[in-house]
């Protein structure tokens, strides 16, 4: 890869800005015009969404993963690099909008000029200021026909304090107002600060591994310079190695001779230990003289956990190398080995939410090219034993027996919902049958207003999200974040299939819903198991007591076919052959339990 020598802009030039918005607010086509109009890609090789580029973010039209681009730009004569970096939308993917935040000093706030200020809107915008970045606000789709353009101005400055005359005005579709937001971001985002010639510090806040290449390190340079061929350590993982290769996106990685203090990069270090990249790691010189390490970043809060197992044993240690790699890319989940009764050697994973399992789960199998079975998912719980000890449980098997359990905490979350003012009813309606609790109520405009409600996290997981959206048909958004533990009625459910607890299936529940899901739970396990050459009891059971039972009923093979006339005691003789014979089936016999049955403990009964 030949390397550009082109002259270094001065730092007062550089431009670190990101663009962050509620999901499907136009983030990723702003992204392509802002390529197009800087000329950083040719016409001939544009394709919507460049940046998403993820099997997965194309065909499910959602960015996943933040994703870094130099700009150059010309301004009044003078050349800018400009230092783009693209977010998620979706809450699930809060971390990384915080990682990208850091590497910042502006922060495009997108609103869609039709849907207006949205839950993750706020959420973002909030978590912007508290990174003391510069809010450039701007109005996305004003060409649509049924733009509301003054009024989503008025729901800004009423929800967010935005000057009216700041905002811009523009279309990532038709490419409407480009010129004018990028005027904006060189005139209002401020120059980084660091020092070019200082000791050299930069901030690791992506990677991802290359097969030949080892581990890439995506990094934003806070004070110093690095260059090909310099000796860099790793602070966190106190491992030295060689800069082979260094570089810029513009969008595909191009090498270039040096990064100073205020661009974003690359960096190829012939990393191949995987344990020693870590995301928030702080590069500095090799050497006595190394810069302090930066702060790098807040651990992720995993919130939901499952079993992931191979559906083949064997594959154990090729899940575990997958898990690793992937790791290095989404540092946001985490995995630890467990056993199973049911399933065998697997790990327990620790995701920010559904979405993030599923597309966990997902890019193991496309990239990875692993087979999955997957346990049902459940929140972190804690436990106030009588000894005055708190355990902190992440799967159903690690609750203690109900005597020496002092108190059993579940997690709280406030959820902001965002919604229009005739549909109020039916978000609260659907809050209380969740057990929320309301905290405020605060109209955005003269349509729409923001409800808060304090929520067990176990009911908003799973289906509140899809509940919200037909309650509203559609307009309805939330966003939410964790408050914290407050105690409940809270009790461990098994299953049992013919006597035997399944480990994989139990789940916690609220001790009020516990009858009403176990027999939702059992008469769905009922249809998803196949027949046997015996009779299926199907069990839900709280401790010793058992609270629903359903019987799956045998293949039957019909013994008489052949006796035609004759006494009846010679049929009688055969049926209780064959009686005998299932019954000692049953003894011995061992029932599959197929993947779609641990999916069916979602189910919470509320059909």
């Amino acid at each position: 890869m030949s390397k550009k020598n082109e002259a270094a802009v001065p730092i007062s030039h550089i431009r670190n800005f990101c663009i962050i918005a509620h999901i499907d607010h136009g983030k990723s086509t702003l992204a392509d015009r802002l390529l197009e109009y800087t000329g950083t890609v040719a016409t001939r090789e544009m394709r919507e969404q460049l940046l998403d580029g993820m099997e997965l973010e194309r065909s499910r039209g959602i960015t996943i993963k933040a994703k870094a681009v130099t700009l150059r730009h010309t301004h009044q004569g003078e050349i800018y690099e400009l230092n783009l970096i693209d977010t998620p939308g979706h809450v699930d993917f809060q971390y990384e909008v915080s990682r990208s935040l850091t590497c910042c000093e502006g922060a495009l706030l997108l609103v869609d000029a039709f849907q207006g200020v949205e839950a993750q809107t706020m959420a973002n915008a909030y978590a912007a200021m508290e990174h003391d970045l510069k809010i450039i606000p701007v109005i996305n789709k004003i060409d649509l026909t049924y733009a509301r353009v003054d009024e989503v101005i008025d729901e800004m400055e009423q929800s967010l304090g935005i000057d009216p005359f700041e905002v811009v005005k523009c279309s990532g579709k038709a490419g409407i107002g480009i010129e004018e937001l990028l005027t904006a971001i060189v005139e209002r985002v401020p120059p980084p600060s660091g020092d070019p010639a200082g000791p050299l510090q930069a901030m690791v806040f992506d990677s991802h591994y290359d097969d030949f290449r080892g581990a890439i390190t995506y990094a934003r340079i806070m004070s110093g310079t690095v260059k090909t061929g310099q000796k860099i350590r790793l602070a966190r993982a106190k491992a030295e190695f060689e800069a082979i290769e260094i570089g810029q996106f513009i969008p595909k990685r191009r090498a270039i001779n040096s990064l100073q203090a205020g661009q974003v990069g690359y960096l190829i270090c012939n990393i191949k230990s995987l344990k020693d990249v870590h995301i928030g790691d702080t590069v500095t010189d090799a050497g006595p003289n190394a810069a302090e390490p930066l702060p790098g970043y807040l651990q992720p809060k995993r919130m939901v956990y499952c079993g992931l197992y191979p559906s083949d044993g064997q594959d154990f240690s090729e899940l575990r190398d997958a898990l690793e790699k992937l790791s290095i890319n989404d540092p946001s989940f985490e995995f630890s080995p467990e056993t199973s009764e049911a399933l065998g050697f697997g790990f327990r994973c620790g995701f920010l939410g559904l979405l993030h399992m599923e597309i966990v789960q997902q890019r193991l199998e496309n990239e990875c090219d692993v087979d999955l079975v997957q346990t049902a998912p459940n929140v972190t719980y804690e436990v106030l034993t009588r000894k005055g000890n708190v355990l902190e449980i992440h799967k159903p098997q690690d609750v203690p027996d109900s005597g020496d359990i002092e108190e059993f905490r579940q997690p709280i979350v406030r959820v902001n919902f965002v919604v229009p003012i005739d549909q109020i009813g039916q978000v609260m309606r659907l809050s209380q049958d969740r057990r929320g609790v309301q905290k405020a109520t605060e109209y955005l405009s003269s349509t729409r207003a923001m409800i808060t409600y304090d929520l067990p996290l176990a009911e908003v997981i799973y289906d509140l999200h899809d509940k919200l959206k037909s309650a509203t048909r559609g307009y309805g958004t939330m966003d939410y974040e964790l408050i914290g533990y407050e105690s409940a009625d809270l009790v461990r459910m098994d299953i049992l299939v013919n006597g035997n607890r399944v480990d994989a299936l139990s789940v916690i529940c609220d001790r009020r819903d516990c009858d009403r899901r176990g027999r939702a739970v059992v008469k769905k396990l009922k249809e998803e198991i196949d027949q046997h050459m015996f009779e299926v009891a199907v069990q839900a059971a709280i401790g010793s007591r058992i609270i629903a039972r359903e019987t799956k009923p045998a293949l039957r093979k019909n013994v008489t076919a052949k006796c035609y006339g004759g006494d009846i005691t010679r049929k009688r003789k055969l049926w209780a052959k064959q009686k005998e014979g299932k019954k000692r089936m049953k003894s011995i016999g061992s029932v599959d339990i197929p993947q779609r049955a641990f999916m069916a403990i979602l189910d919470t009964g509320a059909e």
